[in-house]
């Protein structure tokens, strides 16, 4: 993600309520999750943990090992 430009004035969304109406907003405009924190954090700036609060956790796929035989 590149570093966002300190000079360049965008929103702020601290508040949950206001996270979660971007948060669905642009996640029909997104493809996966990452890509909706790099919109995010692109076009506000936010409280990173909020947003995590709200965002649901990915669980990796699990890996079954080979039983032993």
């Amino acid at each position: 993600m590149p570093n966002a430009d300190p000079l360049l004035p965008r929103p702020t969304l601290l508040s949950p309520s206001h996270l979660a109406r971007a948060l669905d907003a642009l996640r029909s405009s997104a493809a996966s999750s990452a890509e909706v924190w790099q919109l995010l954090t692109q076009s506000y700036t936010v409280d990173l943990d909020a947003v995590a609060a709200l965002m649901p956790a990915e669980e990796p796929e699990p890996v079954w090992l080979d039983a032993r035989r």
